[in-house]
C-alpha cells in the first residue's frame, strides 16, 4: 500500500504525493559503493603515489635507487604478484630495476651477425614467440654451434622461453617486432641474451669475445629442478616462513656455505679451496664442500649431497656466504631474500639485479681480528686493497648503516675477522641484513611482477639498437618457424 506524505498548511487542496523510502535507500548504496570503489583505487591500484614507504620495526625506510626519490615506495602484494604492470606502473614500482638495460641502449646500435649471434633464436611478432626449425626440426642456431640436448641445457632453455613467453603474453600494450638471441649457457659471449656478465675483464686470453651481453632473469624464476632447490618462487616461500618466525638474534651466529670446490673462475682460480682452508674447523664457520657419496652427479636433479642444504635453510644463520662459480653463481638471488648478512669477494660476475647490491667493504672497518668477540688478544688482520677491476665495478663504498651486504677479501684472509667486527655490532649486522630482504623480498625485486617487468625492457631495449634482421635470414627459415606453444611439445 502507498504511503503519502502528511498535509501541511500550504498544502491544502494539492494532491497529495507517494514516499518511496526505497528509492532514499538506493541512492545511499550508490553513493556508499561509489566511495568504497575510489578508496579501493586509492590504497590497492597500482598509482604508488598513494603507497605509504615502507618503515620497519626499527623504523628503517628501504633505501631506493632512483635518482628523484630519497626511499623505495612498495607496492601492495597484489601488484607484486601480477605480471600485467604498465611500463609507468613497472617504473613506478622497481625503481633502478632496469638500469642494466638502459647502459647498453646507451652504447648504441649494434648489428647481429651469425658470428656474433646468440645460441637460440627467438622471434617476437604480435604477442608471440616463434622459433625457427631447421629441417630436422630441431632449433636453429645462428652461429652453426652444435645444438645443447644435455638436460642442463634443456631444463635453462625451456624455463626461459616459458618466461619470455609469459612476459609477452601478459604485456598491456603490444611490445615491438624484433629477433633475439639466447645464450643459456654460463660463459657470455658474442650479441645475446645471457645470465651474466663480467663485471670486469676476465683475465684469460682464451675468453670469448662479448660483443653486447645483455642481462636476463635467471632460468630459476620459473624452475630449478635440484632437489634442494624447486624454483626462486618455491624458496621465496619457504625463506618467508622461516624469517616469521625465526628473528635475527636467534639465527645461528655460524658463518654458512655449501659448494663444489672445483669450481672457480679466472678472475679467482683458487677462491673455493681457499675458503675451506680458511675456514676447516674453526668454530665461526659451517663451511663444507659438497659430498657426493654416490659418486658425482646431481645436475639432472637426482642426486642429492649427503651434507647439502635446502636452499632456504641458508636463511637460518645470521651470516651467509656467496661465492661465484666458473662464471656467476645462480645462488645470489636466493641468499639476497635471507634476512642475513651476505658476505662475498667483490662481485667479478653480473646478473640482472646484481646492480642494486651496496657494499660495506671490509677493508673500510679497521678490524682487529679473530671471531672470539675479543680485541684485544687479537692480532689485526691484514688490510687488503681491492684490485682495480673490483675498483672499477665498485666504485662507491658504502657506510655500516647504508650497507646491504659486505664486501671481503678475495684471499679470505680477514673473513673471520669481519665475522668477528659483525659479533660485536650486532645492531649494525641486523641492519645489513634487514634492508637486503626488505629491498629484494620486500621491494619485490624479485617479484613475479619485477621479473615481467624486466623482460618486457629488454624486449624494448634490445629492439632499439640491435641491427634489422628478419628470423632466419639467409637460411630460408621463416616457413620453418613455429610458435612457442608448439615448439614446447616437441621432444628434445
Amino acid at each position: 500500500m502507498s504511503q503519502f506524505v502528511p498535509p501541511s498548511a500550504g498544502d491544502a487542496g494539492r494532491p497529495r504525493q507517494p514516499f518511496y523510502p526505497h528509492r532514499r535507500w538506493w541512492k545511499q548504496a550508490v553513493a556508499l559503493l561509489f566511495l568504497c570503489l575510489v578508496l579501493n583505487y586509492l590504497l590497492l591500484a597500482p598509482n604508488f603515489g598513494f603507497v605509504l614507504p615502507h618503515v620497519d620495526q626499527r623504523g628503517y625506510r628501504v633505501p631506493g635507487f632512483s635518482a628523484n626519490h630519497d626511499s623505495h615506495v612498495l607496492p601492495p602484494p597484489r601488484v607484486l604478484n601480477s605480471p600485467g604492470l604498465s611500463e609507468n606502473e613497472c617504473k613506478a614500482a622497481f625503481p633502478g630495476l632496469t638500469k642494466d638495460i638502459d647502459n647498453h641502449v646507451k652504447l648504441g646500435p649494434f648489428v647481429m651477425t651469425d658470428r656474433s649471434a646468440g645460441l637460440i633464436e627467438v622471434r617476437v611478432k604480435d604477442r608471440q614467440v616463434s622459433l625457427p626449425l631447421r629441417l630436422g626440426g630441431s632449433p636453429a642456431i645462428p652461429n652453426r654451434q652444435e645444438f645443447d640436448t644435455s638436460a642442463d641445457a634443456f631444463q635453462a632453455r625451456s624455463a626461459t622461453l616459458q618466461q619470455i613467453y609469459r612476459a609477452i603474453i601478459t604485456s598491456p600494450s603490444p611490445l615491438p617486432e624484433t629477433v633475439v638471441t639466447i645464450n643459456v649457457h654460463d660463459q657470455p659471449f658474442g650479441a645475446a641474451w645471457s645470465y651474466s656478465r663480467p663485471a670486469y675483464a676476465v683475465p684469460s686470453a682464451g675468453a670469448a669475445p662479448i660483443t653486447r651481453a645483455f642481462l636476463m632473469p635467471h632460468f630459476s624464476f620459473w624452475a630449478w629442478p635440484q632437489p634442494f632447490i624447486g624454483s626462486l618462487p618455491r624458496a621465496a616461500a619457504a625463506i618467508d616462513a622461516i624469517e616469521a618466525s625465526l628473528p635475527f638474534s636467534q639465527k645461528d651466529a655460524r658463518l654458512v656455505w655449501r659448494g663444489t670446490v672445483g669450481f672457480n673462475s679466472a678472475h679467482h682460480p683458487t677462491l673455493r679451496e681457499d675458503l675451506t682452508k680458511a675456514a676447516h674447523g674453526k668454530p665461526w664457520a659451517d663451511v663444507e664442500a659438497l659430498r657426493w657419496d654416490q659418486g658425482e652427479g646431481g645436475a639432472n636433479g637426482t642426486a642429492m649431497p649427503s651434507n647439502a642444504l635446502m636452499v632456504e635453510d641458508f636463511c637460518r644463520h645470521k651470516y651467509v656466504l656467496h661465492t661465484e662459480g666458473v662464471t656467476y653463481s645462480g645462488r645470489l638471488p636466493f641468499l639476497q631474500m635471507c634476512r642475513s648478512v651476505l658476505l662475498t669477494p667483490p662481485l667479478a660476475w653480473l646478473q640482472h639485479t646484481t646492480h642494486l647490491v651496496r657494499p660495506l667493504f671490509s677493508a673500510d672497518l679497521g678490524l682487529e681480528g679473530g671471531a672470539g668477540g675479543s680485541k684485544s688478544s687479537e692480532t689485526p688482520a691484514p688490510r687488503w686493497t681491492p684490485s682495480g677491476g673490483e675498483s672499477t665495478a665498485w666504485p662507491k663504498h658504502f657506510t655500516p648503516g647504508e650497507a646491504n651486504a659486505v664486501f671481503v677479501s678475495p684471499d679470505w684472509s680477514d673473513l673471520e675477522a669481519t665475522v668477528a667486527w659483525l659479533e660485536r655490532h650486532p645492531d649494525v649486522a641486523e641492519g645489513i641484513a634487514e634492508r637486503q630482504r626488505d629491498l629484494f623480498v620486500g621491494g619485490g625485486y624479485f617479484s613475479l611482477a619485477a621479473e615481467t617487468c624486466y623482460w618486457r625492457a629488454l624486449v624494448r631495449g634490445w629492439s632499439t639498437v640491435v641491427g634489422a634482421r628478419t628470423l632466419g635470414e639467409g637460411g630460408g627459415m621463416e616457413e620453418r618457424a613455429v610458435r612457442w606453444e608448439e615448439f614446447v611439445l616437441r621432444p628434445r
